[in-house]
């Protein structure tokens, strides 16, 4: 067949250099031959095949237009079928002369095997080409008609490609502002996953449903429902970055600043390089918990190739709280309140206010032996009716949280600071020792667990052929899932 395919389409005369048609004949062999792909994975249950298919179709987006996807869906479903009808209702109408060439390429070529995962697939190629074009109530239409599709099939080479699906299912719905109304088709679909075992589904619903509650600040509905979820080894690298950083996020909202800052941090280490976008995001909230936790990021944070723009706003504010200067930090917060609003970070930002006036008096602790409180409540800037009384009460908490070593002397209104002992007589080194080494313990167990044997392999001696063999298929693999990593985000 494929023989036929193309001395048909050398018999198409030439068309005109103004017209799209002259591109469409090799996107639309692209696209056959992934649609041979997903028929080959489905028929030998090989869903490596079928993301390696939508990983194909990631990078061929941005040549797609409506008459190569008529032809597409012409050539793969039966013409006059519902599935046909519907799909090619969403698309919008191209130049006649187009389409005419290109129902003359493909028109006379016989129709492939119609399948549950070819039909699926069109879904997802209409859906992702409507959202390109910004057709967002289109592609809202869409994907709930492929979602209403998708509840009746139950075949694991189709979860695959039904995770793709969810996903811009949720995008659609957030581009139009109503992401609360599929709240409940989320749970269903969550529900329906977890009785069939579709792990990868149950990945992407999770942090869909997760960003639909933070979506609208319901972060304790967020907690609850991560803390009953199944829990299962992650499939997805990029379900598992977007998972823990949604994790970061409500354990910074509820105070658990240590959990926050490691969840943050591992997302945007574990996240693709072509992410850039979402690693801003981690660091963005990075460095708010690190500045929550009393630490100070270092420089080279606000340095990482593409991120210096966007985390410009950050660095200045980063700097107010390492001096501890109040009005400098309410200046930052005033200039760039525009940008942590968009960010959603405002509410955090107004919690550092303590932070930058304990740093502030620790500063001063070190500089001074003995300072009045007067004093205190000058260099600190306090504007309170009462000043005095307030840098007493600071410096009270401050010294029992311990923040600073000094006693506060309440009749002359004096506060005196203690000699600085030697840091290396106390446990702190060891701590700061031992978590390193727990992170790097960590690190090589997850290495290990992440490698992959073939089976009996300690039961075989390998040639020097079929060891060729294997590091080749390494290789390819690699380099398959790094350009998954980069297509995904």
């Amino acid at each position: 067949m494929t023989q036929d395919v193309e001395m048909k389409e050398q018999q198409v005369p030439a068309a005109p250099s103004n017209s799209v048609s002259s591109t469409a004949p090799s996107v639309l062999q692209h696209l056959k031959e992934i649609a041979a792909l997903i028929e080959t994975g489905a028929y030998s249950r090989e869903v490596r095949r079928i993301l390696r298919a939508i990983r194909l179709t990631i990078a061929l987006r941005r040549k797609l237009n409506a008459s190569v996807i008529s032809s597409f869906l012409s050539f793969t479903l039966a013409s006059g079928s519902e599935a046909h009808s519907r799909l090619v209702s969403y698309l919008p109408k191209e130049d006649e002369h187009d389409m005419e060439v290109d129902t003359a390429s493909s028109g006379t070529q016989a129709t492939v095997k119609h399948s549950h995962e070819i039909e699926i697939y069109c879904y997802l190629l209409v859906l992702i080409f409507l959202i390109d074009q910004k057709k967002y109530n289109e592609a809202k239409s869409c994907s709930s008609a492929s979602i209403a599709r998708l509840k009746n099939l139950n075949r694991r080479t189709v979860d695959v490609l039904a995770s793709r699906l969810y996903f811009y299912y949720s995008l659609s719905y957030e581009l139009t502002e109503s992401l609360s109304e599929i709240r409940g088709n989320l749970l269903a679909l969550h529900r329906v996953a977890t009785l069939r075992h579709d792990e990868l589904g149950q990945e992407t619903l999770l942090n869909l449903l997760l960003r639909n509650y933070l979506h609208y600040n319901l972060y304790d509905q967020a907690e609850k429902l991560r803390s009953k979820a199944p829990r299962f080894e992650a499939h997805s690298n990029q379900q598992f970055c977007r998972y823990l950083f949604y994790l970061g996020k409500i354990r910074t909202i509820q105070l658990e600043y240590t959990d926050a800052k490691e969840s943050l941090l591992q997302a945007a280490r574990k996240a693709p390089v072509a992410a850039l976008g979402f690693r801003v995001q981690c660091n963005k909230w990075a460095i708010i918990v690190r500045l929550l936790l009393g630490e100070i990021p270092e420089r080279t944070v606000f340095m990482q190739k593409g991120m210096e723009k966007a985390l410009r706003p950050y660095f200045d504010l980063t700097n107010a709280v390492r001096i501890g200067d109040l009005d400098l930090f309410k200046t930052v917060a005033e200039k760039f309140s525009t940008t942590f609003t968009s960010d959603r970070t405002n509410n955090l930002i107004v919690r550092l206010r303590h932070n930058v006036i304990r740093t502030g008096l620790r500063n001063i602790s070190i500089s001074y032996s003995r300072i009045s409180l007067a004093d205190v409540a000058t260099k600190l800037r306090l504007d309170s009716p009462n000043p005095i009384a307030d840098a007493e009460s600071i410096v009270s908490k401050a010294i029992r949280d311990g923040a600073i070593d000094a006693t506060l002397d309440h009749a002359n209104g004096w506060m005196v600071s203690k000699e600085t002992g030697d840091i290396y007589s106390t446990n702190e080194p060891q701590m700061a020792f031992n978590s390193r080494i727990a992170f790097c313990l960590n690190m090589h167990n997850e290495a290990v667990r992440a490698l992959r044997f073939p089976p009996n392999s300690h039961k075989e001696k390998e040639s020097a052929e079929k060891r060729r063999e294997r590091q080749q298929q390494e290789q390819e693999l690699a380099q398959c899932i790094a350009e998954e990593d980069d297509d995904e985000f």
